[in-house]
């Protein structure tokens, strides 16, 4: 597996969900992680992301709501998405910088 997410589904506005990207270990170690997410007829937008240390940034519309994490035991990046909102609607993607190839979104649909 080089990154696949998960976790994504239907949820009223307001409500929470938690996105999980495993990575393969080439990928994960020593690397800027971030969450992706493109809305139909929209470009590709970083979300949020995490560095090997442990410092994140946040995008503007998500900031207070979205909690970026990282296990470097398990190549594992999370996303805590709370307070979501109808523009949260999209697929999900995780990647690193330098990017690699683009594995499996996981689509998230939040209903008003």
């Amino acid at each position: 597996v080089q990154l696949q997410a998960s976790g994504g589904g239907l949820v009223q506005a307001g409500g929470s969900l938690r996105l999980s990207c495993a990575a393969s270990t080439n990928i994960f170690n020593n690397n800027f992680m971030g969450w992706y997410r493109q809305a139909p007829g929209k470009q590709r937008e970083l979300v949020a992301g995490i560095r090997s240390s442990g410092l994140t940034n946040y995008a503007d519309s998500v900031k207070g709501r979205f909690t970026i994490s990282r296990d470097n035991e398990k190549n594992t990046v999370y996303l805590q998405m709370n307070s979501l909102k109808p523009e949260d609607t999209a697929v999900y993607y995780c990647n690193k910088l330098p990017m690699t190839p683009w594995g499996q979104g996981t689509q998230v649909t939040v209903s008003s």
